[in-house]
């Protein structure tokens, strides 16, 4: 047995029988395939072609009747409808050629391997292949194999990235076991993909359902007080409702020593970026938990002692305050920078414990993705920051909360991690059988054919 065959098998397709008989590929990279199978060029065994894109300045050749797939449309295990349209006269004058329903849509630039069945007839653009339906190679086979074999015959870009073209798809290698035998499995990776599917849907669900609870127990505890016996007043803020009686409501500036935005050094001058040691935070620094994790960069001091970077004590909360992820709150647990989408808000400790301060700032990340401006950047500014209404228990029962919180919410973030550890699992098993059955590496025919009998029973 090669050691391919074992990869595949160790990684979750051990379950399953392999061939009686295999032989070498004469491919490194696959090793031994199946007695019965060859591996033949893709040309030899469907035709295909690519599309165009009208130039963007003639209105006359967009919104016409006819569907025209982009990558963005492909996904979908069926594509019946695209976003976008084109107009006979576009036809007319590009000579495109129509794709059949029924072909496989491939895409072969950018998100190379993201493939789609025509549901009906359309028209693509040049970064999609159409491989038409074809005696030779069944669709529905097709649709599984294609995205791990025909991306073996790509270049390499200098970024690591693969690069195809029409000559490279055309001379790719695809394994062709019989007609059957690619029905069978097809109607195997059809079950199984479903099973593992629907399992990581409900551990997603699961996730869903975890996050909503640890975003419930931060409202409730830093508004209504981990004694729910206190006597309750009206906040006078109508989205916040009732708070403790021996509580109040204040602006976040009138407990905070500093409400910040934060900058990005030149990114012309190295000496701030070589040989850093200050933690500089963006976005992609927030997570669903409170800390920040990675930074994004490390600057040098120097970039400090010249201003044009800001370091945020230690006990920092920060909010992003520009772009998509608007509202997200982290909490800084060293010293560190930002960049210019981030506002740090460091609270005063005599009146706010630093982590009960980002936790209620947590919970108000409803409230910041509400006020931004619904543009295409979307931005809160220092002001408006300030002006957010603040609940202040005393400073013990601030401890406390904050306390509670670390200990009940790590409880949460442990399990969700666990529960996306398995997720990766699944999905990792979901790639061992497509490779396993589209190589050949088990035989999957009798496990088709006992579901099959099972079904009619």
């Amino acid at each position: 047995m090669s050691a391919a065959r074992d990869a595949a098998l160790a990684a979750g397709a051990g379950r399953f029988k392999p061939y009686p008989a295999y032989k070498d590929s004469g491919i490194e990279w696959l090793g031994e395939i199946p007695a019965g199978w060859e591996a033949k060029p893709l040309k030899h065994l469907t035709a295909f072609s690519t599309g165009w894109t009208p130039p963007t300045g003639r209105e006359d050749l967009y919104d016409g009747d006819n569907p025209w797939a982009n990558i963005g449309d492909l996904g979908p295990r069926v594509l019946t409808a695209t976003e976008k349209t084109i107009s006979d006269s576009a036809i007319r004058e590009s000579r495109l050629r129509i794709v059949k329903a029924g072909s496989l849509l491939f895409s072969f630039k950018l998100s190379v391997g993201t493939v789609s069945i025509a549901g009906t007839d359309m028209y693509t653009n040049e970064a999609i292949a159409a491989f038409a339906p074809s005696a030779r190679i069944d669709t529905q086979y097709l649709y599984w194999a294609a995205p791990l074999l025909v991306p073996r015959n790509a270049q390499e870009n200098i970024y690591g990235a693969p690069l195809l073209s029409r000559e490279r798809i055309a001379t790719a290698l695809l394994l062709s076991p019989s007609i059957p035998e690619q029905r069978a499995i097809a109607a195997f990776l059809d079950r199984e993909t479903a099973r593992i599917d629907a399992l990581v849907a409900k551990k997603e669900r699961l996730i869903a359902l975890l996050q909503e609870q640890r975003t419930a127990l931060i409202t409730r505890a830093v508004t209504k007080s981990l004694d729910l016996t206190v006597p309750m007043k009206d906040s006078g803020v109508e989205w916040l409702g009732e708070i403790p009686a021996h509580w109040e409501v204040l602006a976040v500036k009138r407990r905070a020593k500093r409400i910040q935005t934060g900058t990005t050094p030149p990114t012309a001058e190295t000496e701030y970026y070589e040989d850093g040691v200050v933690a500089w935070y963006g976005p992609g620094s927030f997570a669903d938990d409170l800390p920040l994790k990675t930074p994004a960069k490390y600057i040098a001091e120097k970039a400090v002692r010249d201003g044009v970077a800001r370091v945020f004590e230690s006990g920092t909360a920060a909010i992003v305050t520009i772009g998509a992820t608007i509202g997200k709150v982290g909490f800084m647990e060293r010293a560190g920078s930002f960049n210019q989408q981030i506002t740090g808000v460091t609270f005063d400790g005599q009146h706010v414990d630093a982590k009960y301060g980002a936790y209620q700032l947590k919970r108000l990340e409803p409230v910041l993705r509400g006020i931004a401006p619904n543009t295409t950047l979307p931005i809160l500014d220092q002001e408006e920051v300030g002006y957010l209404p603040f609940v202040v228990p005393p400073h013990v029962e601030q401890r406390a909360i904050a306390a509670f919180l670390d200990r009940e919410t790590a409880r949460i973030d442990d399990l969700v991690a666990k529960i996306r550890e398995a997720i990766e699992r699944l999905k990792e098993l979901r790639t061992a059988l497509i490779s396993a059955a589209v190589t050949g590496k088990v035989d999957v025919r009798e496990e088709v054919a006992l579901d099959g009998a099972q079904l009619t029973q």
